[in-house]
């Protein structure tokens, strides 16, 4: 199953162990959309940095727990750039109007006809497939 990635999910689930176990099933194609991917590396270090200073991590931690997420994801998480979808922004923002700024995911799924994985609720309704990390989760024990 193809599955686009919405930011906030990867970012959160790259640093969970069933995130990054769910991440390497092979059963599942993950894409990001270049906007999304940007989120991502600006939001990636800044989360783990966090953990780090409030001792969730050891000092030094958060670059190699950084490394270790980024390798994941360059591993099996496809970004697409902005070309392949762009052309279906103007849909896209009509189908997701509570937060426009998720028009990004929700135009790679279109163009790709995949599913989106996401933890926001705005992407509900939108037209196309959504699941949540625990429907992901069960779906792949069965």
């Amino acid at each position: 199953m193809r599955l686009a990635v919405d930011a906030s999910v990867l970012v959160a689930e790259l640093t969970r162990r069933r995130g990054r176990s769910l991440i390497s099933l092979s059963a599942l194609e993950f894409v990001v959309a270049a906007h999304a991917w940007d989120e991502v590396t600006y939001e990636l270090p800044r989360r783990l940095a966090a953990r780090e200073r409030h001792g969730r991590l050891v000092s030094g931690g958060a670059d190699l727990v950084l490394r270790k997420c980024l390798s994941l994801a360059a591993a099996y998480v496809t970004v697409v750039p902005s070309v392949a979808y762009e052309s279906f922004e103007a849909l896209a923002r009509r189908r997701v109007p509570r937060d426009p700024r998720d028009w990004p995911t929700v135009a790679l799924a279109m163009a790709l006809e995949a599913g989106i994985w996401t933890a926001d609720a705005d992407c509900l309704g939108c037209g196309l497939p959504t699941w949540t990390t625990e429907a992901l989760l069960l779906a792949s024990e069965a």
